[in-house]
């Protein structure tokens, strides 16, 4: 590791604020969350922000202003601003790639990009065109039917974002027109989603920015085959393909027209391109104003990430506070909680975010990582989480922090259904601060007729240990503008987090091994290419398939 003065090029336990940090740990290690109320009057205050129609607490944390403090130090020192500066100016911060990271591009409204990103606005117009042309019924399939049903086919970011923006969108969803996702290479997805559909009436978007992924294309040729064996002529796949991708001659190759290709640009990762024309079945769904809306929203959280202080920055906020559970006190996993039904794929989609930007062991600069980086993330929405998983979060040995996600309206008003959603998710997060000692428990065996002896004895079976951390986010309601800043806000959360840990948050190198892989046994399975010269269990497993599938080969 060279001492260059250049943050990155020091391992960030060689910052000064990380000891101090960990002195902190242990000195606040054993003082309880709820003592902290007590100390001080104003903590739930102060320990909130807004910003972009989002509110978050962060109160219920193991935290405290000193605490605060030594992780903006830590922030500072380990160069966020100016890594922010430099993603924001366009610089190639994906070093290991050579490429811009300008997803934040994507987002600013049209006519203030500078000149050579202007393309961006050209594409937004050329979606406009397609989703109107779509949703008024000038675009006609190959026999001069409408289009009822829109079918994805994209796999990881062609396929996560997009499709969790338009589960969360669903009361936004224009009639008459339904928007499938299938990724899996499993034959099962496609096969399933088709059964119901209507040839003439179905639209694909092949989502892939090389046009090379192999899922993806699978499912794509069977797709095709599917629609020529009911339309029966090669000019109908221009009438009911469409694409977004970089790779225009194996796109026009495969049949779809040029003018029906949506650029991008290899400056956007794949889990972050929901905001350019892969996010093209949410304008489907939802129509351009709402897209619009959504990118809107991702952009006042993009200009309060760059202009807010350190200490009043909701991803940095959140950001630092994962650092800390993760570096400072062992949390191996972080809990995504959201308590609304339209936000089912979320967690999945964090997941990629996180997990594939995060999950590195190299650093940016020379040599292997000396201390953990991101989390394992999992999580349901609320209430069903409760009735599995949340006996972990309470009762088991692993320390877990949690964020938890609500709005304060429902777009379903029904009784007292939201009240009680609402209050599920105070109540958890709740509960995991306070915990329950061993009296209370021995007074609720009690009170449930147990004897004395019996309540003390058993008592230890109810107790909670308490003091676990979390983060509740409310917005008044999920809509374009609060669902785009709750995006771009995980996204800056993640970024945040692979610079204190020196790490690239936007190559994805493991990801391309198993494909290398499946390209080299893959014809193991369908020819009678040797099969003797991969690891003696996967040649087993080869041949346990073949003589299954002897018509494979």
């Amino acid at each position: 590791m060279t001492n260059s003065t250049n943050p990155d090029a020091k391992a960030p336990n060689q910052a000064p604020s990380w000891s101090a940090l960990a002195a902190h740990q242990k000195a606040i290690s054993n003082q309880p969350i709820a003592d902290l109320f007590t100390q001080d009057s104003a903590r739930a205050e102060k320990y909130s922000l807004k910003a972009a129609g989002i509110h978050l607490d962060f109160a219920k944390n193991r935290i405290d202003d000193v605490g605060l403090t030594l992780l903006a130090q830590l922030a500072k020192e380990r160069g966020l601003a100016e890594r922010v500066k430099a993603m924001y100016r366009g610089e190639t911060i994906n070093s290991t790639e050579k490429r811009q990271v300008l997803h934040v591009a994507l987002r600013s409204q049209l006519g203030e990009l500078p000149e050579h990103l202007r393309d961006v606005d050209a594409v937004i117009a050329q979606m406009t065109e397609f989703v109107a042309a779509v949703h008024s019924g000038q675009w006609q399939g190959f026999t001069g039917e409408t289009i009822t049903d829109v079918v994805n086919i994209g796999i990881g970011g062609s396929d996560l974002g997009p499709n969790m923006v338009t589960q969360a969108l669903t009361p936004f969803h224009k009639p008459g027109l339904r928007v499938h996702f299938v990724s899996n290479v499993d034959a099962s997805d496609l096969s399933e989603t088709l059964k119901e559909l209507s040839p003439a009436r179905t639209l694909f978007i092949v989502a892939s920015k090389t046009f090379t992924t192999t899922e993806t294309l699978t499912n794509a040729n069977s797709a095709r085959q599917w629609l020529l064996s009911s339309l029966a002529d090669e000019a109908a796949v221009a009438k009911h393909f469409v694409a977004v991708s970089v790779n225009l001659e194996k796109v026009k190759a495969f049949g779809i027209d040029a003018n029906n290709i949506f650029p991008m640009w290899d400056w956007v990762g794949g889990r972050y391109s929901l905001w350019s024309a892969i996010g093209l079945p949410i304008a489907l769904a939802c129509g351009m104003d709402h897209f619009n809306a959504l990118r809107a929203g991702a952009a006042a959280m993009d200009e309060h990430f760059a202009s807010a202080p350190l200490t009043e920055n909701m991803p940095v906020i959140m950001a630092m506070l994962g650092v800390w559970y993760i570096n400072f006190w062992g949390a191996e996993s972080q809990a995504i909680l959201a308590y609304d039904h339209y936000l089912n794929a979320f967690t999945k989609y964090i997941q990629q975010l996180d997990m594939e930007s995060n999950g590195k062991g190299a650093y940016l600069h020379g040599g292997y990582l000396e201390h953990h980086t991101g989390p394992v993330i999992w999580g349901e929405v609320g209430t069903n989480g409760q009735h599995s998983f949340h006996q972990l979060l309470h009762q088991g040995t692993r320390f877990v922090p949690a964020d938890f996600i609500v709005s304060l309206t429902s777009h379903n008003p029904l009784g007292q259904h939201h009240s009680q959603l609402f209050a599920n998710c105070l109540s958890q997060s709740r509960a995991l601060m306070l915990g329950k000692n061993e009296t209370q428990a021995a007074a609720e065996f009690k009170a449930m007729g147990y004897s004395a002896a019996e309540a003390k004895q058993l008592a230890h079976h109810k107790v909670m240990p308490g003091n676990r951390p979390s983060n509740t986010l409310v917005v008044n309601s999920l809509n374009p503008e609060t669902l785009g800043a709750l995006i771009a806000l995980y996204e800056h959360k993640v970024f945040v987090q692979s610079v204190i840990w020196g790490i690239n948050a936007f190559d994805q190198w493991g990801v391309e091994l198993g494909k290398q892989l499946c390209s080299e046994i893959h014809p193991a399975l369908v020819t009678q290419a040797d099969i003797e010269k991969f690891d003696p269990s996967t040649n087993a497993l080869i041949a346990l398939y073949k003589s299954a599938n002897p018509q494979a080969s």
